[in-house]
C-alpha cells in the first residue's frame, strides 16, 4: 500500500532527477539539498542524513584518488606510457589494442579520467607520428577507460558503493575480484569490437587534409618559429591614454600582448590584463602573425626590433613557450569565461586561441563559456603552468617539464600501493581502512604533501555520494524501492531470472544517461534489490547489475571521460551514437552472458 512517507521519497527522487538533467546546479549541490531534505521531512533520522560522508565507498574513493595520484606525481604512470605507445609501431589496430588495454587495466585502481587524462598526450603525439587521425584512437581509449572500471571492486564509484549498498539487506558483500571475470570478458569483447568494426564506425578527423576544413591547424599561426615579437613604445606615444583592451589588438590583429617591461618602474609583467596602459619606453612581447605584427606596429607607431632583447631571457625556450591544455571535468573554468575567472590575474598565462569542436577562435577570448573538453592555447612562463596544472582545472596535452616528478619517491609509492592492495586481498580489514593505509603511507612517505593529497581529492564525488547514500537508505526504509520493484515486477510479469536481470540491466543503462553512474546506482540497487527477492533472482547479482550496467554510458557525451576527448577527438554527439550504440548493446549482452555462465544464473 501507497503511503506518505513513499510519495515523499519518491517526489525527492523525481526532483532530484529533474535536477540532474537540467542542471540548473552542479550536481553535488543537487546531493547537499537532498542530503537536508530528507530529514526535514522525517524520511531519515539526522545521523542517518550524514552517514554517507563517512562511509566505506566515500572513504574509499578519497583513498583511491590519493593513491592514483601519488603513483602519478613519482612518474610511475608515465613509465608505463612511454613503452606502450612505442610497441604499438605503425599499426592503427596494435595503437588502439595496447593503449586501449593499457587505460583498462590502470582504471581498476584509479578514476578512469585519471587515466585516460595520463595517455591522451602520449598517444596524440603518437597518433600524429603514424599520421593517424586521433579521432580514430581516443573513443576507444574513452570507453576501454570507462570499462576497465569494472576490472575490480574499486575501480569505479558505483562498485566501490555496492557493498555498502548491501549491508542494510544483510547481503554478503563482494570481494576485490569478485567482479573481474566480467570486467575482463567487457574488456575483450570491445577491443575485438573496435579492432574489427573501428574503420566503419570511427571517424577520421583531427589530421590535416588537402584543401579540407582541416588545413585549419589549431594554433598553427602561432607556433610559426618568428611568431614570437618584442615592440617598443617610443617617447611620442599616441597610445598611452588607452588600455589594451581600447587598442582592439587581439580582435583587430590576432595578436596577443603577453608581457610588458615598464623600464621606469623596473618591472616586467607578464599575462597583463586588459586594464593596463603603455607608456613611454615601455617594451612589450607580442604572439602573432608577422604580417599582422607589423601592421599592428604600423598603425599605432610602435618600434618592432629585429630580435628579443628586454625578454631575451625570460622568454627563452627554456624559460616560456606555448602548450595545449583541455578544460577538465568538474573544472571550476566549466560553464565560466576567462574572464568571470580572473583568469589571467590569477595563473599569469596568456590565453592565445580556443577551440571549441572544429571552430577555433582567435578574437574575444575572455567572453567565451568553457565547457568540458574545450581546448585552450596558452602563454607563458614554465613555472606558471606547473601551477595552473595543479589547479587540475586543464589537461595539459604539451609535455613540459617545469613540474619536478618525485621519482626519488617511485619505490614508495609502489611499496604503499602493494600494501594496501595485499590489506585489500586479504579481507582481514574494511576496504576503506586498507585503501586509507596506502593513502595515509604516501603522505607518511612524502611522496604526495598532505595539501598536495587534499588538493587531488575530487571533493565534488566525495558531496555527491555522501549526499545521495542517505537517498537510498530512505527509499529502502520507507518501502518506497519495494512498492516500485513490486509494480515493475507485476508490468513484466512471470520471468526466469536471467530476464529480470537484464531488465534490470537495461533500466539502469538509460538512467545512467540522464543522471551520474553514483546517482543510478543508489537510487537502483535497493529497486533491483526488491524486484530480485520478488522474481526469484539471487539479490546481489541483480545489486551487481545495476553496479555494472551504470558504466554502460556510450552513447552520448555526458559521461566525464566522454566529454574530456570530445575536443581532442573533434568529436560530435553523432559519432558517440555511431560507435556507442552497438558497444550499449554489446556491453550488456556480454556481462549478462558472463554472469550466465560463471555466476549461476539461470535461464
Amino acid at each position: 500500500m501507497l503511503t506518505m512517507d513513499m510519495i515523499l521519497v519518491m517526489a525527492v527522487i523525481v526532483a532530484a532527477v529533474f535536477l540532474f538533467i537540467v542542471e540548473w546546479v552542479r550536481v553535488d549541490v543537487v546531493a547537499l539539498i537532498v542530503m537536508v531534505t530528507l530529514p526535514l521531512l522525517g524520511l531519515v533520522s539526522g545521523s542517518e542524513a550524514f552517514m554517507g560522508l563517512s562511509s566505506n565507498a566515500v572513504i574509499s574513493i578519497i583513498a583511491v584518488i590519493i593513491i592514483g595520484a601519488g603513483l602519478d606525481r613519482t612518474g610511475i604512470m608515465n613509465k608505463v606510457a612511454k613503452p606502450i605507445t612505442r610497441l604499438a609501431g605503425n599499426s592503427e589496430s596494435r595503437l588502439i589494442t595496447l593503449v586501449s588495454a593499457t587505460v583498462a587495466v590502470i582504471s581498476s585502481f584509479m578514476q578512469n579520467i585519471g587515466a585516460v587524462a595520463l595517455f591522451l598526450p602520449a598517444t596524440q603525439r603518437v597518433s600524429k607520428k603514424m599520421n593517424v587521425p586521433p579521432s580514430r584512437i581516443l573513443i576507444p581509449m574513452g570507453f576501454l577507460g570507462i570499462i576497465g572500471g569494472c576490472l575490480t571492486l574499486v575501480g569505479s564509484s558505483p562498485l566501490i558503493l555496492l557493498n555498502d549498498l548491501l549491508a542494510p539487506n544483510d547481503l554478503e558483500p563482494f570481494g576485490l575480484f569478485d567482479v573481474t571475470p566480467i570486467g575482463i570478458a567487457l574488456v575483450v569483447a570491445a577491443l575485438i569490437y573496435f579492432v574489427l568494426f573501428g574503420r566503419f564506425i570511427l571517424p577520421s578527423r583531427g589530421l590535416a587534409t588537402e584543401g579540407g576544413a582541416g588545413e585549419i591547424d589549431f594554433g598553427k599561426i602561432y607556433y610559426a618559429a618568428n611568431g614570437l615579437f618584442e615592440l617598443r613604445v617610443p617617447e611620442e606615444c599616441s597610445v598611452c591614454d588607452k588600455t589594451l583592451e581600447e587598442m582592439g589588438i587581439r580582435p583587430d590583429y590576432l595578436v596577443t600582448v603577453v608581457a610588458v617591461a615598464k623600464h621606469a618602474e623596473e618591472r616586467k609583467i607578464f599575462a597583463p590584463t586588459r586594464r593596463l596602459k603603455l607608456k613611454p619606453g615601455d617594451d612589450i612581447a607580442v604572439v602573432g602573425n608577422r604580417d599582422n605584427v607589423e601592421r599592428f606596429a604600423h598603425d599605432f607607431g610602435l618600434e618592432l626590433k629585429d630580435k628579443l632583447e628586454a625578454f631575451e631571457d625570460d622568454l627563452s625556450s627554456g624559460n616560456a613557450g606555448m602548450v595545449e591544455a583541455i578544460v577538465t571535468p568538474r573544472s571550476e573554468l566549466e560553464g565560466k569565461t576567462l574572464r568571470e575567472v580572473h583568469f589571467r590575474e590569477k595563473f599569469q598565462v596568456n590565453p592565445i586561441a580556443i577551440r571549441k569542436g572544429q571552430k577555433v577562435f582567435y578574437g574575444g577570448l575572455s567572453d567565451i563559456p568553457l565547457h568540458s573538453g574545450d581546448m585552450i592555447l596558452l602563454q607563458g612562463l614554465w613555472e606558471r603552468f606547473a601551477i595552473l596544472r595543479d589547479s587540475k582545472d586543464l589537461s595539459f596535452i604539451t609535455p613540459f617539464e617545469a613540474e619536478v616528478m618525485k621519482t626519488h619517491k617511485a619505490k614508495a609509492a609502489l611499496l604503499c600501493f602493494g600494501v594496501a592492495l595485499v590489506l585489500v586481498i586479504s579481507g582481514s580489514v574494511k576496504l576503506s581502512v586498507a585503501l586509507m593505509t596506502g593513502a595515509v603511507g604516501m603522505i607518511l612517505t612524502g611522496v604526495l604533501s598532505v595539501d598536495e593529497a587534499y588538493h587531488a581529492v575530487d571533493w565534488r564525488t566525495v558531496f555527491l555520494l555522501g549526499g545521495l547514500i542517505p537517498l537510498g537508505v530512505a527509499t529502502e526504509k520507507t518501502g518506497a524501492a519495494a512498492y516500485i520493484a513490486s509494480q515493475i515486477l507485476s508490468l513484466i510479469g512471470d520471468v526466469s531470472p536471467i530476464v529480470l536481470l537484464t531488465v534490470i540491466g537495461l533500466l539502469t543503462s538509460a538512467f545512467t544517461l540522464v543522471v551520474s553512474n553514483v546517482g543510478a546506482t543508489v537510487l537502483l540497487v535497493p529497486l533491483a534489490i526488491n524486484m530480485a527477492m520478488g522474481g526469484g533472482a539471487d539479490p546481489r547479482m541483480a545489486a551487481l547489475t545495476v553496479a555494472v550496467a551504470a558504466s554502460n554510458t556510450f552513447v552520448l557525451p555526458t559521461h566525464q571521460v566522454n566529454a574530456y576527448i570530445m575536443g581532442p577527438g573533434e568529436y560530435k554527439t553523432v559519432d558517440y551514437i555511431k560507435a556507442g550504440s552497438v558497444m550499449t548493446v554489446l556491453y550488456l549482452v556480454v556481462m549478462i552472458g558472463t554472469m550466465y555462465a560463471l555466476y549461476g544464473i539461470t535461464a
